[in-house]
């Protein structure tokens, strides 16, 4: 079995048609159609079903697709490794991140992080808090901000970089615009602007919300902080958001008021798969982050 019989296999799975994977690999279509039927001799299987045109995967072909998927992210990650062993200050680092901590926290940290490192490279990945622990899991990537950390997640380990408050946002023409700490319970009439289910930030509203005897009527909702805090601009309800979306993109008609009882946080940090050791770059940026939010969280105080 060849690399290259490989890499052919998985384009051609990809693109379910041999005639536009051999475009993207820049070979003649002979040459894919040879290497796929060697590969299936070889392994006494058919890996795919001819339907004209187009191809699809057999069952034992999507199962051995699977299988060489991974097996080419840790030649990709051994190739990265040599790489980044001569010289750990010119690799690449692929992090994924969730929407709230786009705008302020890896920017900053990123920032920071190429004034020391000036020739690391990065690949971003922005994705929903389950997609990014699943991400880190199956190696799409070996590190995710994220927040809250997660605490019971058997195949990644988490480190708490920061505690930050969730603060309520309320259109400033709001009766309680003016005032300067809120109870939560003092917004239980209100109509909130939530994430949609299945997001952790909404989790962390719900059950503040009902920790204290009510749930919250939401009217709106949006997948993104801005949307949500758009949304509030427009005065079409009042959201609890994470306090530092906030530092440099405060919207419009818009008042920020600290919550108590109960006050509500979030851990933010970052995870790493707990089964797989970090590259040599990404262990730099790694060991940074603690650095660099030890530091932050020190000047604040």
């Amino acid at each position: 079995m060849e690399l290259r019989q490989i890499q052919y296999f998985i384009e051609v799975a990809k693109r379910e048609h041999v005639t536009e994977a051999a475009h993207i690999l820049h070979v003649a279509q002979s040459a894919v159609s040879r290497q796929i039927f060697n590969l299936e001799a070889e392994l006494g299987v058919s890996l795919f079903i001819r339907e004209g045109r187009n191809v699809k995967l057999t069952p034992i072909g999507s199962m051995f697709l699977e299988q060489m998927e991974q097996a080419m992210k840790l030649i990709d990650n051994a190739k990265r490794e040599v790489e980044e062993y001569l010289d750990p200050e010119k690799g690449t680092i692929r992090i994924g991140f969730p929407s709230s901590l786009a705008a302020y926290t890896l920017p900053t940290a990123i920032s920071a992080f190429r004034e020391r490192y000036p020739h690391v490279k990065f690949q971003l990945n922005q994705g929903s808090y389950l997609s990014l622990i699943d991400g880190v899991v199956k190696g799409e990537f070996n590190l995710a901000l994220l927040g809250p950390v997660p605490k019971k997640e058997k195949k990644i380990k988490g480190k708490t970089l920061f505690t930050e408050n969730i603060v309520a946002l309320l259109p400033s023409g709001h009766p309680l615009a003016e005032k300067r700490i809120l109870k939560l319970s003092e917004l239980r009439e209100d109509s909130f602007i939530l994430f949609p289910k299945g997001y952790i930030l909404r989790e962390i509203i719900v059950n503040a919300c009902e920790q204290i005897g009510f749930h919250p009527q939401v009217s709106f909702e949006g997948e993104d902080i801005d949307a949500i805090k758009g949304l509030v601009s427009a005065g079409l309800g009042v959201t609890l958001i994470p306090e530092i979306t906030l530092i440099d993109s405060y919207p419009r008609s818009t008042v920020k008021i600290p919550i108590t009882e109960p006050d509500v946080t979030r851990t933010v940090g970052v995870i790493i798969p707990s089964e797989r050791e970090l590259l040599p770059t990404e262990r730099l940026f790694y060991e940074f982050l603690s650095e660099f939010f030890s530091i932050l969280d020190r000047f604040r105080n």
